[in-house]
């Protein structure tokens, strides 16, 4: 369970910085360390925990929905 907090800081970095961050959660750590600053290394750990996860959740969706319009298309054209 998260804290409010780092969700709040985490949707907001995606919102003005959505070409960034990937799934790659070494990169988004030494990213934040350039973006926030924060001396707590447990709460900048976190974010780039959080971050990572809704990056990896918003690329699985873009892939499922590419599948489903792939399948759309094999259909119409049937």
């Amino acid at each position: 369970m998260r804290p409010e907090r780092v969700k709040k800081i985490a949707r907001e970095l995606l919102k003005r910085y959505p070409d960034k961050f990937t799934t790659d959660f070494e990169s988004n750590k030494k990213l934040l360390e350039s973006l926030i600053k924060t001396t707590s290394v447990k709460l900048r750990n976190r974010i780039a925990g959080y971050v990572t996860r809704l990056v990896a959740i918003a690329q699985t969706a873009e892939v499922a929905e590419e599948k489903e319009a792939a399948v759309e298309e094999e259909t119409e054209a049937e």
